[in-house]
C-alpha cells in the first residue's frame, strides 16, 4: 500500500511558480523508486518516492544530523535497509562544488563519489547535483502558498536566480532559452563581500583577521549572523547578556540572536539581524544584475523563510533598488520567498527520476 503523505502529480505541477513544462528531460512516466537526498552542512534530508501514473508518491523520510553520520552510504544504509525495496534511481544535492559526480564540500565532513555508490549498491543511476541545481529544479513541485512575496515585480520572461543563506551560502541560476530553463550551478557564495559604508568596512576588517578571505558567505549565514554580532558587541564594547551567552553556548548563535532581535529583547542583536538583511537585499540585487533575472529571484536556504516575518522588509527594499542606473531594471524582478523547506529534496526526485528515461 502506497503511503500518500505527500504527493504531487503532472497537474499539480504545472500550477507553479516555474511548471515542469519548463524544464527540458522531466518527466514522470516511469514506473520507479527514487531515493532523494538534500545534504547540507547541518542536516541531510532523505526520502523515498514512488513514480506511479504520471504521480510523484513520499514513501518515507528522515532527517540526520550531518556531522554525526560516518559517510553518506551509512547514513543510505540506516535510512534504507538491502532491498525493502529495491532502488531504481538515487539522486542527491549536496552543498558544494560536484565534479566528475563526486564532492567533497567545504562545510561537508566526508567526500560523496557517486559512481561509487553506485558500485556498492550495483545501480547505474546515481546522480549528484550541486543542492541548488536541486532547488532549482524543486520549483516545480510547489504551488502559489508555497512562496512569499517581496517584490511583484513585472511578468517579463527571462533567467532567474536563487540565492540561500544557510549553514553557508547557495547560490543558482536557471538560463532561459525562450521556452525552457535550464538550472546551472554556482559557487557565487564563495565570491568576495562588498562592504558600501565605514561600518561595513569595519566588519570586512574584522572578519579579515580571521578568515583572511571575507565571502558573502561569512556575512549570509548562520556562523556570519554571529560573526556580525560578535563584531558590533566589540565595536561598542559591550558584554553579552547572560540569557543570551546561555543560548549561544547551547550551540544555536544565529537562531538565538535572531530570536531575540524579532522579540526585541537586545538592540545590538537588532542591528546584527538588520545587518544580516541589509547584506542579503544587496548581494540578491547584484546577482539579478548579473543574470539580468527578469525571471525572479527566489530566496531559499535554511534561515530566511524561518525568520522572514520578523524581517524589517523597509531595508530590504531600500538595499534592493540601489543601483543607480539599473534601478528600473530592479523593480522589473520579482521578489519571492520559498518557504517550503523541501523544495531540494523534491527537486531532486524528479532528476532522478528523470535519468530513468534516458
Amino acid at each position: 500500500m502506497i503511503h500518500k503523505s505527500y504527493s504531487i502529480s503532472l497537474s499539480n505541477l504545472n500550477q507553479a511558480e516555474v511548471p515542469l513544462a519548463y524544464f527540458k528531460n522531466i518527466n514522470l512516466n516511469q514506473q520507479a523508486i527514487v531515493l532523494a537526498a538534500d545534504v547540507g552542512g547541518t542536516k541531510t534530508h532523505l526520502a523515498l518516492y514512488q513514480v506511479k501514473d504520471g504521480q510523484l508518491f513520499q514513501l518515507k523520510e528522515k532527517k540526520y544530523r550531518t556531522k554525526e553520520q560516518p559517510s553518506f552510504i551509512d547514513m543510505i544504509y540506516n535510512f534504507h535497509p538491502k532491498k525493502s525495496p529495491v532502488i531504481d534511481s538515487i539522486c542527491t544535492g549536496v552543498a558544494g562544488p560536484v565534479i566528475n559526480n563526486k564532492v567533497q564540500g567545504v562545510n561537508l565532513p566526508w567526500e560523496i563519489n557517486g559512481d561509487e555508490i553506485g558500485k556498492e549498491l550495483k545501480m547505474d543511476a546515481v546522480t549528484l547535483l550541486n543542492d541548488m541545481e536541486a532547488n532549482a529544479y524543486g520549483l516545480a513541485a510547489l504551488k502559489e502558498t508555497d512562496f512569499k512575496t517581496l517584490q511583484k515585480g513585472a511578468d517579463v520572461p527571462g533567467n532567474a536566480v536563487i540565492i540561500a543563506p544557510g549553514t553557508g551560502l547557495g547560490e543558482v541560476g536557471l538560463y532561459w532559452d525562450g521556452t525552457h530553463y535550464l538550472p546551472f550551478a554556482s559557487e557565487g557564495g564563495h565570491c568576495d563581500f562588498c562592504p558600501r559604508n565605514d561600518l561595513e568596512i569595519d566588519l570586512w576588517k574584522y572578519m579579515h583577521q580571521s578568515y583572511q578571505h571575507v565571502s558573502w558567505e561569512r556575512v549570509l549565514s548562520g556562523p556570519g549572523i554571529y560573526d556580525i554580532y560578535t563584531f558590533l558587541i566589540q565595536k561598542k564594547g559591550q558584554m553579552v547578556p547572560e540569557y543570551l551567552q546561555q543560548q549561544i553556548q547551547s550551540g544555536h548563535p544565529a537562531a538565538a540572536i535572531t530570536q531575540a532581535a524579532m522579540e526585541g529583547k537586545d538592540m545590538v542583536c537588532k542591528e546584527a539581524f538588520d545587518l544580516f538583511t541589509r547584506f542579503l537585499s544587496v548581494e540578491a540585487a547584484q546577482l539579478a544584475l548579473k543574470m539580468k533575472a527578469t525571471g525572479g529571484i527566489y530566496i531559499g536556504g535554511g534561515i530566511v523563510p524561518k525568520i522572514i516575518e520578523g524581517m524589517d522588509l523597509s531595508i530590504f527594499n531600500r538595499g534592493f533598488i540601489q543601483s543607480g542606473r539599473m534601478d528600473e531594471l530592479l523593480r522589473l524582478v520579482p521578489v519571492k520567498v520559498i518557504l517550503n523547506d523541501k523544495a531540494a529534496l523534491l527537486g531532486a526526485s524528479l532528476y532522478g527520476a528523470a535519468q530513468l528515461g534516458k
